[in-house]
């Protein structure tokens, strides 16, 4: 993947300061990166190329490579390359140096040439007060982004079992990053870092993304939520404790108010781990109901007996 993206990056570069049409053939013979064996394969790796750029909005199109038209060539306009003045205030670009200052993936600190281009430089403050860090930059992201961009199926080893998945999105929380996308039939979401292996399908195309859809509509809100082939699981909270646990449960969770001010809910538990780790908080004023065999695990947790 990371051969893609260097070759991606040496083809624009290319077609922006050669400043005129330059056909195929030279561009097979210039640019790093296009020394495939034969003209199929080369063909092939273009024409991939081709649409990713365009899918990425830049304006590549054909033009004449002479006044006689008798050839045509691939052209990028530095004009209309070119990012627009968006006309910021200088709120707004203070807002922007702060947000650059604040936000990082993977421990990468930012760089400050974006802001510069904005007509904005940020404060020379020392230290860094302030951070929210958007996880590792695992492996597997570069290539995650590739399939959702270009709307490719991907197979992808996790748990120890293969899995085929059309990726609709990728999205971000709690410290790491998800794969989200339809996956035996329903949407499903898988953390990137527990990625085993990763295959993505030659065709791009292959699946329709649903009108609307939004990754983080689909992620755990609750860390027992995270994992596969959740189970429902009944717990009775008395009402010493019954206003935390209506703070910690996912919206939308049934809940039975209980006479002297007791709740009972019914959770999706698909991480049994996770869960009995966070009942085991609420001491002996939580109480599983069902099923019997989650009663019996989180007794045998305790060291107890049923």
């Amino acid at each position: 993947m990371y051969r893609v993206i260097e070759r991606i990056l040496n083809l624009l570069a290319f077609l922006l300061t050669v400043e005129r049409p330059v056909t195929a053939e030279e561009i097979r013979y210039t640019v790093a990166g296009y020394d495939q064996a034969n003209d199929d394969a080369f063909k092939r790796t273009f024409e991939r190329d081709k649409d990713l750029l365009r899918q990425l909005g830049i304006p590549l199109r054909l033009a004449p490579t002479d006044a006689w038209e008798v050839e045509s060539g691939y052209v990028v306009s530095a004009d209309e390359y070119a990012l627009p003045d968006p006309g910021l205030t200088d709120e707004e670009r203070a807002a922007l140096a702060l947000a650059a200052q604040v936000v990082r993936l993977g421990g990468q600190s930012p760089g400050t040439g974006a802001i510069f281009k904005l007509g904005g430089a940020p404060a020379t403050a020392g230290g860094e007060p302030l951070m929210a860090d958007l996880g590792s930059a695992t492996a597997w992201l570069p290539d995650l982004f590739l399939a959702v961009t270009e709307r490719r199926t991907v197979r992808l080893g996790y748990r120890g079992a293969e899995r085929g998945l059309e990726p609709y999105g990728l999205a971000f929380r709690r410290g790491h990053w998800y794969v989200v996308g339809r996956s035996r039939g329903s949407v499903r979401s898988f953390r990137v870092d527990r990625i085993e292996s990763l295959r993505i399908g030659e065709r791009g195309g292959a699946f329709d993304r649903p009108k609307g859809f939004r990754s983080a509509d689909h992620l755990p809100v609750a860390p027992w939520e995270a994992g596969e082939e959740p189970q429902r699981v009944r717990v009775v909270f008395d009402h010493e404790v019954a206003w935390w646990a209506r703070r910690q449960i996912p919206p939308g969770t049934p809940i039975e108010d209980r006479a002297g001010g007791g709740i009972e809910v019914e959770l999706e538990v698909a991480n049994l781990d996770a869960f009995v780790g966070w009942l085991i908080g609420f001491e002996d004023r939580a109480e599983i109901v069902e099923p019997t065999a989650v009663r019996e695990r989180f007794v045998a947790h305790l060291g107890g007996a049923v």
